[in-house]
């Protein structure tokens, strides 16, 4: 997506040169203003000009102290020239630029955002339990500044927290674009889970399910977050399902279901292997001419293998002193 992002290309100066020169010019202007005032009152005239040139230039230094700035790695300030975008300054250290700059101050680091699991209906209408944790930075500082009305959600927050000082406007700020990033990812959320069912309850076929999509899924959830999120201007670092449960309502029902189809599942391991067994049985019993048994005793002890193999109390063994054949 196109951006119109630039870098500051105006005017910057180291900021303790600055410093050293405006501390100079302070002190400079009030010693005019008190040996002016000391002149006026020996009766100099020029003590007049020299208390007036002093205060002009007390004036100047003032204004010269609200140029100073810095910058800490991964923060950028946004300048603009009475109302004109002038560029985004991430150069890390102390400067001066023209006070007459507006400086917005915002965050480029990761933050973490760790959301809370909300309900919605998976493919099938089941209610599910799902959230999310979500990595994010800012990228594009113009679109964060200007494409979305992060400054209002800004200046709104400090007004209802009644918070006025200029050091929590960048707090503010950053927090604003947090709400932005937790509203389109709760909808984002939203339509990847609404695209696929919970779980492969028929187990009919290999359909990508919550459940079992694992990365397939995240990838999706990322993409979806990465779309709604460019507008402004933040980029996904990860995004991944962290809790993903049906909704309480229906959760005692499902865990039933869940047992039933697992218990289903056993007992066709269990009757697998007990024919599987049975018919060994049989085999060696044929090959190894053991013991000459006709359909009917066949069919008996394949009864009493199954009934023994698959049966879940102990079996109680009976010993039979006749013979086979009569």
């Amino acid at each position: 997506m196109e951006t119109k992002e630039k870098i500051f290309e105006g005017s910057v100066l180291n900021g303790f040169l600055m410093l050293t020169v405006n501390l100079a010019l302070t002190v400079l202007s009030i010693i005019g203003i008190v040996y002016g005032i000391i002149m006026l009152d020996v009766g100099i005239n020029r003590g007049g000009w020299l208390l007036g040139g002093s205060i002009v230039l007390l004036i100047v230094t003032a204004i010269l102290w609200a140029g100073f700035m810095m910058l800490e790695p991964n923060e950028a300030r946004v300048l603009t020239w009475f109302g004109r975008y002038a560029g985004t300054f991430t150069r890390t250290g102390y400067f001066w630029v023209n006070p007459f700059y507006s400086t917005k101050k915002v965050s480029l680091r990761a933050r973490n955002l760790d959301a809370e699991p909300i309900k919605v209906n998976d493919k099938t209408g089941n209610p599910v339990m799902i959230g999310l944790v979500l990595v994010w930075k800012l990228k594009d500082t113009y679109k964060a500044m200007f494409e979305v009305d992060s400054q209002t959600m800004a200046q709104s927050s400090a007004a209802n927290k009644n918070e006025v000082s200029v050091g929590s406007s960048t707090v503010n700020l950053m927090n604003a674009l947090e709400n932005f990033v937790r509203v389109q990812s709760d909808a984002a959320l939203r339509q990847v889970a609404g695209q696929y069912a919970y779980d492969d309850e028929d187990n009919s076929n290999d359909e990508l399910t919550l459940r079992s999509g694992g990365e397939e899924i995240n990838d999706q959830l990322e993409q979806k977050l990465d779309e709604r999120l460019a507008l402004a201007g933040i980029e996904v670092v990860e995004a991944r399902i962290n809790y993903l449960a049906y909704a309480p309502e229906i959760a005692a029902v499902m865990l039933r279901r869940q047992q039933a189809s697992a218990i289903i599942t056993a007992r066709e391991k269990i009757v697998e292997g007990a024919v599987s067994m049975a018919k060994m049985a049989l085999d060696r019993l044929s090959s190894e001419q053991i013991v000459d048994l006709d359909d009917d005793k066949k069919a008996a002890m394949v009864s009493n293998l199954l009934v023994v193999l698959c049966g879940d109390d102990s079996a109680q063994p009976v010993v039979n002193t006749g013979t086979l054949n009569h």
